[in-house]
């Protein structure tokens, strides 16, 4: 595998392959919106659009960065989430970062969101695919975020490197400016256990694929062989 890694801003061409990184938090929320039960994510553009969606759809559930605000049902935190009964429902979500993120990358052959919480489901589906060159997109901070940064490099280590430690690239998110706002409540919409919940190693058994169906970029669930079962694959 032959990784990159860049921000936003930095796609200049739509790559063949394309892993979207969001740890704090969006695609650690939507990794427990799946395990809440939902049928499938879908990523909205703009707030407006994600309002005019939950309004033809009322009953899907709405999330958004920041404070609760009219029309959504609930905010982009992990904590909060993983309260609400999801199942079977659709999720519409904007995030000022992750969205974005796969939004750029929507004509890709294959967009994966990952966090920490489905880096190793993550990294085997890239091992299946072998041979494929991986743009990494670090979506926070203008690309510069390190938690996204070392989730990126801890997935793309793994995915050829299947000993890889997790230790450093978990201490470096945990220091990580994202880590420190949600803490200090400097960001809103936020629950006191969110910086633990990103931080949780493969916590979930699925990868997250996203695709437009019908002009929406949707993401669902997907089950990756185990590593006995990759050899027959």
């Amino acid at each position: 595998m032959d990784p990159r890694f860049l921000g936003i801003t930095e796609l200049v061409e739509t790559p063949r392959v394309a892993v979207v990184v969001d740890v704090m938090r969006a695609f650690t929320v939507t990794a427990w919106a799946f395990a809440q039960g939902a049928e499938k994510v879908v990523l909205a553009e703009s707030l407006d659009e994600a309002l005019a969606l939950k309004a033809r759809h009322p009953d899907w559930v709405a999330i958004k960065d920041g404070p609760s605000a009219p029309g959504f049902d609930t905010v982009n935190s992990p904590g909060l989430l993983r309260s609400i009964d999801l199942g079977g429902r659709t999720v519409v979500q904007k995030t000022t970062a992750g969205t974005v993120g796969a939004l750029a990358v929507k004509e890709a052959s294959l967009v994966l969101c990952a966090s920490f919480v489905v880096a190793e489901a993550t990294a085997r589906l890239l091992r299946i695919r072998e041979g494929d060159g991986v743009t990494f997109v670090i979506t926070g901070e203008d690309g510069r975020a390190d938690e996204d940064l070392a989730c990126a490099q801890y997935i793309a280590r793994r995915a050829t490197e299947a000993g890889t430690d997790a230790t450093e690239f978990l201490r470096r998110a945990g220091e990580s400016r994202a880590a420190a706002e949600l803490a200090e409540g400097v960001r809103q919409g936020v629950h006191p256990d969110d910086v633990a919940l990103c931080l949780e190693l493969d916590r979930f058994p699925f990868a997250m694929v996203a695709a437009l169906e019908d002009s929406l970029m949707v993401l669902r669930p997907r089950a990756v062989p185990s590593p006995a079962d990759e050899a027959s694959i």
